[in-house]
């Protein structure tokens, strides 16, 4: 049932919102973008300095007869409004306007129609589609609106919307069974890399921050990445190797944005829970945005409805290479512990600073131990140096064989246990004094 989108290049009018509270206030710069990435040419753009919506249009009538006047002399195929529209609105303004008017809900759900590819993701958007059609079912029906019910008025147009209700609701449910099916196989690899102790960085940030070219340069991947809001929808996980630490699961996930709708939260939230689940948050930012504290403030905000605000977070400032004379640069906290750094992905730039950034991030707990081995421990010594651990090694004066060791304290308890040794026993005996 996943919904045809009208082709692209559909003359759109789009109408922006001066003067509105700082709570529901949008972005003119970041509507064009998201108008272009849903491929609608813009006829034109009105902005109305309205302090207060109404109930009946959001905007006042006067504004209305100008509106339809631009949208007849444009030839104007629909209307976009830069805010959130109740379903009456809708209702009024396209029988106003004669043409149709969607919100801003509905222009991102079809950019996210737009770049939905695998299975789960296209669940994802058509839980999120019904559950907005859901208000709106009356409008196709308008020509039988007379036909309210009660005894002796019950007539097609209420049998017709309530059967389409129940068709609704029993799609939503089959939806959202499935999606709790894919919750269940994230919920099972996530014990898996769990138990196989492989630490998760997610990558999250506002989207078109570099989050994709970032992941692709890193993994060496060809993830699709492009100058356009909400490039990536579907998550994409590689496993990476980082000195010192070893296997690292990199995910790249959807991009963030202004009043992201709460039902496309709630529909993502299995691929959200990819970065809820993480070990450590890289917090994608566009060095070159000037908006960029504002952008950051709503990322923060999707975190906080996910559950994943106090997971550890490395701030990943992108693009420096739009900003002259910058160079890539780690900044640490009082406490001396890493919290920035500044790269360019597609340039390639301070890539060396933000490995050690996250190994030294995630490798809090490292062993660093010169250790001796017994002739009958060369199976442990073998597994030692499978993982990496082994930085030099010489034979002592006995014979014995002396290791300089440097791994995750994870990894190391797990190789002692395997051989049946307790971690803090092994060390007593084996530690170079």
């Amino acid at each position: 049932m996943f919904f045809e989108r009208h082709e692209g290049g559909e003359r759109a009018v789009l109408v922006h919102l001066e003067g509105l509270d700082e709570q529901r206030r949008e972005d003119p710069q970041e509507f064009l973008e998201l108008v272009r990435s849903a491929g609608a040419e813009n006829a034109a753009f009105m902005t109305i300095p309205r302090h207060k919506p109404t109930p009946r249009f959001l905007v006042g009538s006067g504004k209305v007869e100008e509106l339809r006047a631009l949208v007849k002399a444009n030839e104007g195929d629909l209307v976009i409004f830069n805010h959130t529209l109740t379903p009456s609105q809708e209702r009024n303004l396209e029988r106003e306007l004669e043409c149709r008017v969607i919100d801003r809900t509905g222009l991102i759900l079809d950019i996210f129609a737009q770049r939905a590819r695998t299975h789960e993701g296209k669940l994802q958007v058509e839980l999120a589609q019904l559950d907005h059609l859901s208000t709106r079912l009356v409008r196709g029906w308008t020509h039988l609106e007379r036909q309210k019910g009660g005894i002796g008025l019950r007539g097609p147009g209420e049998t017709q919307l309530e059967t389409d209700r129940r068709l609704l609701r029993v799609r939503i449910k089959q939806i959202m069974r499935r999606l709790e099916k894919v919750r269940s196989q994230r919920d099972q690899a996530r014990r898996a890399r769990r138990r196989a102790e492989i630490p998760v960085v997610s990558l999250v940030g506002y989207t078109n921050a570099g989050k994709s070219t970032l992941f692709n340069t890193l993994t060496t991947s060809d993830v699709y990445a492009a100058d356009q809001l909400f490039a990536t929808l579907d998550p994409t996980l590689r496993r990476i190797e980082l000195p010192d630490i070893g296997p690292v699961i990199l995910a790249d996930t959807v991009g963030f944005i202004r009043h992201l709708p709460h039902k496309l939260v709630e529909a993502f939230r299995a691929t959200l829970e990819e970065s809820a689940q993480a070990d450590l948050l890289l917090h994608v930012i566009d060095a070159a945005d000037p908006d960029r504290q504002e952008n950051m403030q709503q990322v923060h905000s999707v975190l906080t409805e996910i559950g994943a605000i106090e997971l550890p977070m490395l701030e990943v400032y992108n693009k420096i290479d739009l900003i002259e004379g910058f160079e890539p640069q780690l900044q640490r906290n009082e406490d001396g512990t890493i919290v920035r750094v500044w790269i360019s992905a597609q340039r390639g730039l301070g890539l060396d600073l933000l490995g050690q950034a996250i190994a030294e991030r995630l490798g809090n707990d490292l062993v660093q131990e010169s250790i001796v081995l017994e002739h009958a421990e060369a199976r442990l010594r073998a597994q030692f140096y499978a993982a990496g651990a082994v930085l030099g090694e010489q034979t002592a004066e006995d014979g014995r064989q002396q290791l300089d060791l440097r791994l995750q304290r994870s990894d190391f308890n797990r190789l002692l246990k395997r051989e049946g040794w307790q971690p803090e026993v092994f060390l007593q005996q084996h530690t170079l004094q």
